[in-house]
């Protein structure tokens, strides 16, 4: 549809050429609420060795390394990549600065792992990480050659963790404003626990993961978390 199109073209201009107003469109639109949603799939990652795909601004990035974990970030936009890196040096601390203060918000990162690239084509070997993660990716992130990939850089047992969207729930004034905003310009499709509950899991059984959906209320909204695990038995498989 026309709108459809138009979106597609204002997200392409808003994840590239004008990648710097991100934070600021993504806070405004979700009412402050988009952090929060991007930061509530850390419950579900295991291990310490963590592929983020689609890392966008890199706040999850920092979050990650916070907690001492091996984060690695993959995106397709440069731009992106650019805003990420930014991010996460800015203002770099001392060692005895980052001793002092117990706020992992204030920390620069000098050693980040951020990657240009696509989904599709993942440039890391098999079985290097514990656990693939994606925050409000496009349609790229159910492709079939994008979880091959997500499956082949997984340890057996890894998990590929999705947060393919949030739904508002509130019923003051500006959340039902919000909510009708998402619908009409179908960020929020009427049947988004249907698609995640139901439709999202037949490619991902295909493609060799066992299964599960979960439900985060925050803020008035409800998060969605697909949490795919790659089977532990070692099978003989030619990712070539």
């Amino acid at each position: 549809s026309l709108m459809k199109t138009l979106l597609r073209f204002f997200f392409r201009l808003l994840y590239h050429q004008f990648a710097f107003t991100y934070d600021l469109v993504a806070a405004t639109v979700s009412f402050n609420r988009w952090k929060d949603w991007v930061m509530s799939v850390i419950p579900f990652l295991a291990g310490n060795r963590i592929l983020e795909i689609g890392h966008g601004p890199g706040h999850l990035q920092r979050a990650l390394l916070s907690r001492n974990l091996v984060a690695v970030g993959i995106d397709e936009s440069r731009q992106m990549g650019r805003l990420a890196k930014r991010n996460l040096t800015r203002g770099t601390l001392s060692q005895s600065q980052r001793s002092q203060t117990t706020a992992p918000s204030q920390f620069a990162y000098t050693q980040t792992d951020l990657t240009q690239g696509l989904a599709q084509q993942l440039p890391f070997s098999n079985e290097t990480f514990d656990t693939v993660l994606a925050t409000f990716p496009a349609e790229y992130i159910f492709d079939s050659q994008t979880l091959a990939e997500a499956r082949r850089v997984l340890i057996p047992g890894g998990r590929f963790v999705i947060l393919p969207g949030a739904l508002i729930t509130g019923r003051g004034m500006l959340d039902r404003l919000l909510a009708w905003v998402f619908r009409i310009t179908g960020e929020t499709p009427p049947n988004l626990s249907e698609i995640v509950h139901e439709r999202s899991k037949e490619p991902l059984i295909k493609a060799g993961f066992q299964v599960s959906t979960h439900e985060i209320a925050i803020k008035s909204s409800l998060v969605f978390i697909v949490l795919a695990t790659k089977s532990q038995i070692i099978e003989d498989v030619n990712y070539a």
